[in-house]
């Protein structure tokens, strides 16, 4: 997408900055993902290191839910007759893209939003995504944020302790993708700092013990399988299964040679589960 200089509203040096107006989901699909991902109309300066949107009209478009939304940054203190000037070409634009069998009513009322947290909130909820999942995944971002703030691993600690409960598997996530994007865009630094916070993280959070060991424990299982190689039977796979020293590693076996887990290899198990007795029969029928 080309860029446009913009005046940095802070500094007001001239900034590269990708300025969308029009987000017709229907003829573009990928516009969706750079409205609500912060690629478009989203300034950062290298100058004084001022983040955050910019102020620029909105029209948001998706055919198949129906939905056709505006935006006009209040701040830009136009009147409503200048506010249809600006808008009135964007809809007029999405009408003529699409074929007079997909034209429906809703293209006549477009819905006004006097916020642009309201018109996310509005294309997230067509997805099923609700205002208070919408806030949970907010403080996710937030705590993140403190946590790579904190001076020191002490000051990190109490926080974590202060927020286990949000130590999730969505927020591992979320978390993974922000470091696999910092990694991507060069910004040693944050990808630096995310990793520590990371290893913290695997540590002394619940999930985080448990995701560490089940990556232990999918190594382990990995390791055991190449060593086997090309003499691995069903039945030496099912003897590594029944002799693995916890759930995770037997998840590791399942990731890793479920082709070789077919019928023969659970007839095999059952056999055993029906000459075994007590334990033994339990933790048979367990890992079954």
């Amino acid at each position: 997408m080309p860029q446009t200089q913009v005046s940095c509203p802070r500094c007001r040096q001239p900034v590269p900055a990708n300025v969308e107006q029009l987000f017709d989901v229907t003829s573009d699909p990928g516009a969706k993902q750079r409205l609500l991902g912060g690629v478009s109309n989203f300034i950062r300066c290298p100058f004084c290191g001022h983040e955050g949107r910019l102020a620029t009209p909105i029209v948001y478009h998706d055919n198949e839910k129906e939905l056709l939304l505006t935006f006009f940054p209040p701040e830009l203190g136009l009147p409503l007759n200048e506010q249809e000037k600006m808008i009135g070409p964007l809809i007029k634009q999405v009408m003529d893209r699409l074929p007079a069998e997909k034209r429906k009513a809703y293209l006549l009322k477009p819905t006004a939003n006097l916020t642009y947290e309201s018109m996310v909130e509005t294309i997230l909820g067509k997805d099923g995504i609700t205002p208070e999942m919408i806030k949970t995944q907010q403080e996710r971002v937030t705590l993140i944020d403190r946590l790579l703030q904190a001076t020191s691993a002490e000051i990190r600690s109490e926080i974590i302790k202060q927020n286990e409960k949000l130590f999730d598997e969505q927020f591992f996530g979320l978390f993974s993708r922000l470091a696999q994007s910092a990694a991507q865009s060069q910004q040693p630094k944050l990808a630096e700092a995310l990793g520590g916070v990371q290893e913290q993280l695997l540590k002394e959070t619940e999930f985080g013990r448990g995701l560490a060991e089940s990556v232990g424990e999918m190594e382990a299982a990995a390791k055991s399988l190449q060593e086997a190689g090309k003499g691995l039977t069903r039945e030496k796979l099912l003897d590594m299964v029944i002799a693995a020293p916890s759930d995770a590693r037997i998840r590791g076996y399942v990731s890793l040679a479920r082709g070789g887990m077919d019928y023969s290899f659970f007839q095999t198990l059952t056999d055993k589960i029906e000459k075994a007795s007590g334990d033994e029969k339990q933790k048979l029928e367990h890992i079954r």
